[in-house]
């Protein structure tokens, strides 16, 4: 089995360690020996907190308790963090005003959730030979959404599509 946390009691393996107390003041340079006899008068556990210092610095506390700290300030930052996630919305060179509302809609929607959004013309057949029609359309989209998101990556071709990146513009 492998031990991932600071090591604790007789598993320090120092020859001198630098003890602090429990209620956090220096008691100094000490074996582990002694140390550790302190810790057990008191209940406790030596706990190694700087094992790469000279000499390693442990300090006397409830180990159990500590470890149930450091998982809740973990897992407090976990939950605070936001997974930004790339949603796609496609498009065609001649895509109708109705339809282009909608796919509006969504993208709006998509941004002001947090999200970031990659609108990708797709050109089929002979719409290639039109492809300032596309970017016109990328710029109109660009432009409708200005408020609440920034244009990241401007259109550029990727083969047979031309792809744009948004972001939104409040985190």
């Amino acid at each position: 089995m492998r031990d991932t946390g600071p090591r604790v009691n007789d598993r320090i393996r120092a020859t001198e360690i630098r003890l602090i107390g429990p209620d956090g003041q220096n008691v100094g340079v000490v074996s582990p020996d002694r140390a550790l006899a302190a810790a057990e008068q008191l209940g406790l556990d030596l706990v190694e907190i700087s094992p790469n210092a000279t000499p390693p610095v442990c300090k006397i506390m409830d180990y159990g308790k500590f470890k149930y700290e450091t998982q809740k300030k973990e897992a407090e930052a976990r939950k605070n963090q936001k997974i930004i996630e790339i949603k796609e919305v496609k498009f065609r060179p001649n895509t109708d005003t109705h339809d282009y509302d909608v796919k509006m809609r969504n993208v709006l929607k998509f941004l002001e959730n947090g999200d970031k959004v990659k609108v990708t013309l797709r050109f089929r057949g002979r719409e290639m030979a039109h492809q300032n029609l596309g970017r016109d359309l990328l710029e109109r989209v660009a432009k409708d959404v200005e408020e609440i998101g920034k244009v990241e990556n401007m259109p550029k071709m990727e083969g047979r599509q031309m792809v744009m990146m948004i972001g939104p513009t409040r985190q």
